[in-house]
């Protein structure tokens, strides 16, 4: 499954994940959007809210704009 996701790093609300109305995502996390640690935690809290492991997650597009789209394992 691919999913389309807005990342808002240095969020006070995260970590959370909103559903949008056209099935799009908006992922809060906590990290800095540096060295790829908003990245990280994205991946993370994408697989938590989904029920997966974070190996089951992959950032396919998209790793230096706030638009991603993650693939998870079926």
């Amino acid at each position: 499954m691919r999913i389309t996701a807005q990342i808002k790093p240095n969020s006070r609300k995260g970590p959370l994940v909103e559903t949008l109305d056209d099935g799009g995502l908006v992922v809060y996390v906590r990290a800095p959007a540096t060295e790829g640690k908003a990245n990280a935690e994205a991946v993370a809290v994408v697989a938590k809210h989904f029920g997966v492991s974070r190996s089951e997650v992959q950032l396919v597009a998209g790793a230096t704009s706030r638009i991603k789209r993650f693939e998870i394992a079926d």
